[in-house]
């Protein structure tokens, strides 16, 4: 389905559960669920400003443990059990969640550092890539061999490596 058929998919879906009847679209746990997640977005954003200056930790790292404790601490409150807060809708992150990241952190480059050295970035990226791909390939054949999975072929072998080794291109932007 095309970004573009979407939007209006999206909307007729909103406008029908806003129009049942039988079903609360904004019920109690919804509010709670994005009140506690704009909560935790606003201060992921205070402790990334308080970061700025100190280059211990950088924004990603604090955010990535702040949403684990704040896991945490859904799963103490609801006693182990499934919480629906804690269900990942693939389609929302990919369609409107990781756009945005990805604008970011291409949009805030320093540009004359990253054409400084792009070259070195241009080679790190290659050889890092096809180290990580040999030695995963390598690994996994080593590992499979010892635990007895016999059926896989080189191809096979080869592939998971080169899944595995696919690097995330917005962590290297913020490397920069």
């Amino acid at each position: 389905m095309a970004s573009h058929e979407t939007m209006p998919h999206m909307l007729s879906i909103l406008q029908e559960k806003l129009s049942s009847s039988s079903s609360s679209f904004l019920d109690t746990s919804t509010v709670i669920a994005l009140c506690v997640f704009f909560a935790l977005l606003c201060v992921c954003i205070i402790i990334g400003h308080l970061l700025e200056e100190h280059r211990w930790a950088n924004e990603s790292t604090t955010a990535l443990l702040l949403g684990l404790c704040a896991g945490a601490v859904v799963l103490l409150v609801s006693k182990g059990h499934s919480s629906r807060i804690l269900v990942f809708d693939e389609d929302l992150f990919f369609l409107y969640l990781l756009p945005p990241i990805i604008f970011n952190a291409g949009f805030q480059v320093k540009k004359k550092q990253f054409f400084k050295n792009f070259t070195v970035i241009l080679l790190f990226g290659i050889f890092g890539t096809m180290i990580s791909f040999c030695l995963i390939s390598l690994g996994v054949f080593g590992i499979f061999k010892r635990i007895g999975v016999t059926t896989l072929n080189v191809q096979d072998y080869l592939a998971i490596g080169a899944i595995f080794s696919a690097t995330d291109s917005v962590c290297t932007l913020q490397v920069l």
